[in-house]
């Protein structure tokens, strides 16, 4: 297995022969720990109680991270990372500015990176341009990119010449005698001269950018594609954080967005000092799952959904968590309820009405298309608070199912919460994309709910639905089962599930007194769930930049890094999510892939990332001191503990077979010692003992 430069990065120079692959084979054959079994006592105890706690709640431990909470007190570090607002982030604060998109609102942002709808509605009503600067730049340059695209297509499905060097309009202009175009496309020609004369891209920061955004869209166009990539870097460099996003912008804005949302994620999962709250949001983008490719609006519409509905609410009251998502334009628009209609409603007969009137067998199909939508009812009751039903168990009788969970739903209580739910929709979607309740669309008339009606009552019924969803039993389980897989075990103990249920009951929904309850439990810290969680490509990649203590300048690639493993953010296609149990992640493949990641990471191949492992050794200049003793001192940095045997076995055959006879004393030069560190530390990240939580 030859590791390259996982992300464009360089080529390695190291090979990992048989003992990677014996790393990798480790983890892949091992069976999943079971489910605590009833009766054990036994606890994990000291610096392990630390680190497991950090495994589990966090995105892994930084270096020295174990140590600095047993100075502190697990439990009231704990306590701590339940209430968010009491940790300064600043630094994390500082790091965010690089995105000043995702500062901003939802329509805000719109209204600045129109989105691709909104432009060819401009194109074909014919509406000016903004009148600010940048922004009738940004608009701009968007507009002759789709029109750029949509004359390619053209010449294409024509199968002419006309995007040919040489040919197109101005050949076509010459050879009909036009001078005007003639004259228009030599002026254009001589600007683009100009330009390269000027040398924009070495401007001092201010003068480059204003040159930049005073082009022409069809000279921005030009200029763009002369660059080389090490141009665009030098055209980068001096900006500031909103000058680079308006150069990113004036190349395509929506692929800046697309860029920044899944950017400043990463980056506040590596960063953020809210560990526990950067965990739980990780956890309900997860459960009320919304797919980035949905359509070309939803990149728009997560970074307020993240920002603003789920973290704010991610260690608060569910039912406030499950009200705000309802409500999220990025959840109406990704399950399709903002297009629902009310079968009997005032816009459904109007809109009957017309197509009636003008027999028209078009209009009737895009009525019946538009008509009640059961998308976000059916996985509102699925996914999202009751479940189908609780799964059957050995020691549990139908009955007590039933009595702890209820008897589930029926097609016709999915109808019914459709129809609670009209007229929830969204206003000005390409524009502003808010929220808004259209009473025209909302079905008419009493609902029947899982046994129980619910009055008349327009916006209310939604709300009532909700409400009795949100505080369902069933939901309880729900919700306290997926948080034991989470953080426990994949196969959690009944009587922690029901100890959990029971706690969130009593709370109305709290879910810093479920995760209390949790971290309560003698469950939780019995030695049978200790490193027995694999981690998804999240985990993985978060934890093994947090434990090398790396520097993130550029994270884009570490974004492309979970695309390949797997597991793109907000990438899921249905609505249910990413598996948070170890079958869905543990194959040789994906392992093999893993095992690149970590030693592109470890020789610093991964582009805008910058590890440091002299200064994480603690020395100005690495010592002269046997593999061995190298080896175990970088297990304490990034396991946090010893290795098992087979790992630490492995790395040093791999270590044997690259550099030196086994056994023998390295005298080697500076730089060999930095390779020598950086392949083993590679290892060790790749290796079962780090990969598992």
């Amino acid at each position: 297995m030859r590791g390259v430069g996982f992300l464009g990065g360089g080529v390695m120079d190291r090979v990992v022969h048989g003992a990677g692959f014996a790393l990798v084979g480790l983890l892949a054959c091992q069976p999943m720990a079971a489910g605590v079994r009833a009766g054990k006592t036994k606890q994990i105890e000291g610096q392990e109680r630390v680190l497991h706690a950090l495994n589990r709640f966090t995105f892994g431990p930084r270096p020295g991270e174990v140590a600095q909470v047993e100075a502190m007190g697990l439990k009231k570090w704990f306590e701590q990372q339940l209430n968010p607002s009491s940790i300064d982030d600043s630094a994390l604060d500082a790091r965010m500015a690089m995105f000043p998109a995702m500062q901003i609102s939802q329509t805000e942002l719109m209204e600045r990176y129109p989105t691709p709808q909104r432009l060819r509605q401009m194109m074909r009503t014919g509406a000016p341009l903004p009148g600010d600067p940048v922004e009738h730049a940004i608009y701009g340059d968007e507009i002759a990119r789709q029109e750029q695209a949509k004359a390619k297509r053209e010449a294409a499905a024509e199968g002419g010449n006309a995007m040919q060097p040489g040919g197109g309009a101005m050949n076509a202009a010459a050879a009909s005698g036009d001078m005007d175009a003639a004259a228009a496309a030599a002026r254009k020609e001589k600007l683009y001269a100009d330009l390269d004369a000027l040398k924009v891209v070495n401007l001092p920061p201010d003068a480059r950018m204003k040159r930049m955004v005073g082009m022409s869209p069809e000279a921005f166009l030009a200029f763009r594609k002369s660059l080389t990539p090490r141009d665009v870097v030098v055209a980068e460099q001096g900006l500031s954080p909103e000058q680079k996003e308006i150069f990113a912008a004036l190349q395509g804005g929506p692929r800046m967005v697309d860029a920044e949302l899944l950017q400043s994620r990463m980056i506040r999962d590596i960063y953020s000092e809210r560990q526990l709250q950067a965990v739980m949001t990780d956890f309900w983008l997860n459960h009320f799952n919304v797919y980035l490719r949905k359509n070309q609006n939803e990149p728009y519409l997560l970074p307020a959904f993240e920002r603003d509905v789920i973290r704010p609410h991610a260690l608060g009251k569910f039912e406030d968590l499950l009200v705000a998502t309802a409500k999220s334009p990025a959840m109406l628009v990704y399950l399709d309820n903002w297009l629902s209609i009310g079968p009997a409603s005032v816009a459904a007969k109007n809109a009957a009405r017309a197509a009636q009137r003008k027999k028209n067998p078009q209009a009737k199909q895009a009525l019946k298309d538009r008509g009640l939508n059961e998308n976000y009812g059916r996985e509102l009751m699925e996914l999202h608070t009751i479940g189908v039903k609780c799964e059957v168990s050995a020691d549990r009788s139908a009955k007590e199912l039933d009595k702890a969970c209820g008897k589930g739903y029926t097609q016709q209580d999915v109808i019914e919460v459709a129809k609670a739910l009209t007229g929830w929709t969204v206003d000005r979607p390409d524009e502003g994309s808010v929220f808004k309740f259209d009473e025209r669309r909302h079905e008419p008339g009493t609902k029947m709910v899982l046994g129980k009606k619910i009055k008349e009552g327009g916006e209310d019924e939604g709300l009532e639905v909700l409400h009795r969803l949100a505080t369902s039993p069933a939901t309880a389980r729900l919700i306290s089962t997926q948080l034991a897989v989470r953080f426990v075990s994949d196969t959690p103990p009944p009587a922690l599930v029901d100890r959990m249920t029971k706690a969130f009951v009593k709370s109305h929904g709290d879910i810093k007194v479920v995760l209390r309850t949790m971290f309560d439990s003698p469950e939780f810290w019995s030695p049978e769930v200790y490193r027995a969680k694999v981690k998804t490509p999240e985990e993985f990649v978060v934890s093994a930049v947090r434990a090398s203590g790396a520097d993130v300048t550029d994270a884009q690639p570490l974004v492309a890094a979970l695309n390949k493993l797997g597991m793109p953010l907000y990438g899921m296609q249905t609505p249910n999510g990413y598996t948070w149990t170890a079958d869905g992640w543990v194959n040789t493949g994906d392992l093999v892939d893993r095992m690149n990641f970590a030693l592109a990471l470890s020789g610093d191949h991964v582009r805008g990332v910058q590890t440091d492992w002299r200064g994480l050794l603690g020395e100005a200049q690495l010592p002269e001191e046997s593999a061995a003793a190298k080896e175990q001192r970088l297990e304490s940095i990034l396991l946090e503990q010893p290795a098992s045997e087979h790992t630490r076995d492995t790395v040093l055959q791999q270590f044997a077979a690259q550099s030196f006879p086994a056994g023998r004393v390295v005298k080697a030069s500076v730089q060999q010692e930095d390779r020598e560190a950086e392949g083993m530390a590679g290892l060790l990240l790749g290796s079962p003992d780090f990969q598992r939580r």
